[in-house]
């Protein structure tokens, strides 16, 4: 085939050869939009130099740095979480945009607190999943005061000094999650609900919406204390085994944080699939594979990819001055996963 030139890139663009030349040897500045139309044009075509058009045409754009901090590294949902920040950063093609991502070493406030301040000096915006504590929202204040926006992530934190709130409505998660049990499990019982701590409103707030729908809709049932499982495996694993010792009649459990996997071992060891009713968070490999067997019977889940790219749309709006972007609270939709569903 015969190998596109620059009249069949300048065609396919709008633009005059002249343009084209332009872009490709850099000789004269060309107005972004028009730069990135004729390197797209030469990627549809297969123009042996679109590698160099594309950086080229970028070299013009305003260049944004994103800052991110996260906990759990090892846990599957927050590496999803990770990588779908990156697609979002990627996939704007308006800026040269690049993602810093860090995760703590634990979840205390002064980690957080350390890492917000670290990104503070090099980045455009931050975001973080952090903890709700005094120290979060000073640091949160001081960033702001310094021009740098805020924005939380699935745990609303730092309000007023934060920009927005990005993630679900947590009250309605917990809701949903007492909905389920209580269509689906037909005898009286005892129900358990585990959540990660105290400083992780979020889950406070999902725990809050649970209770009061199952005493609102289903009396029936009786509330066990709520677990603190450090979003950990391990102390999951350990409390489902002393639950399902101590109550012989366990219906349901609903883990409004991370650390299921640890209530999923100890129910294949000790009850059949479907005996108790287990309701989880976020949709991973594992509770996928517990969807499928029947040891999960619902998975409630944050649509990371819609939550990273209007974050990142955000993101780039506020540093560019937009006056019309709203502060407050961006809620998305839960997405639900049932075992027919996966």
């Amino acid at each position: 085939m015969k190998r596109p030139t620059l009249s069949d890139i300048a065609r396919e663009a709008g633009v005059g050869v002249a343009t084209v030349d332009r872009v490709l040897n850099g000789r004269a500045k060309v107005k972004e939009a028009t730069a990135l139309r004729v390197a797209e044009a030469a990627e549809r075509l297969g123009f042996h130099a679109q590698g160099l058009l594309r950086t080229r045409a970028q070299a013009s754009l305003p260049a944004m740095t994103f800052g991110f901090v996260l906990s759990k590294v090892k846990q599957p949902f927050y590496q999803n979480f990770s990588q779908e920040i990156q697609r979002a950063v990627e996939e704007r093609h308006d800026i040269r945009g690049t993602a810093k991502i860090r995760f703590v070493k634990s979840t205390t406030p002064e980690d957080f607190s350390e890492e917000l301040r670290a990104l503070g000096g090099s980045c455009s915006a931050l975001a973080s999943a952090a903890v709700n504590h005094p120290l979060v929202t000073q640091t949160v204040t001081e960033l702001a005061a310094k021009g740098i926006p805020f924005f939380s992530l699935l745990n609303d934190v730092a309000e007023p000094a934060r920009h927005s709130y990005f993630g679900m409505d947590n009250i309605k998660v917990g809701r949903l999650a007492a909905w389920m049990i209580a269509t689906k499990v037909r005898e009286a019982g005892k129900v358990a609900v585990f959540v990660g701590g105290s400083r992780w409103h979020g889950h406070v707030l999902r725990e809050t919406g649970f209770v009061s729908f199952l005493r609102e809709n289903a009396p029936e049932f009786t509330l066990l204390d709520t677990y603190v499982n450090l979003d950990t495996r391990q102390v999951t694993y350990e409390a489902t085994l002393d639950l399902l010792e101590r109550h012989g009649d366990l219906r349901a459990i609903y883990v409004a944080g991370g650390g299921i996997e640890g209530a999923i071992a100890a129910l294949r060891e000790k009850r059949p699939a479907g005996k108790v009713t287990l309701i989880a968070n976020e949709l991973t490999d594992d509770r996928r594979a517990a969807l499928v067997d029947g040891y999960v019977t619902m998975v409630i889940s944050t649509p990371l990819r819609e939550l990273c790219r209007d974050l990142i749309d955000a993101m780039i709006r506020v540093r560019q001055g937009d006056t019309t972007l709203p502060t407050g609270r961006r809620i998305l939709e839960p997405r639900i996963f049932l075992p027919e569903s996966v």
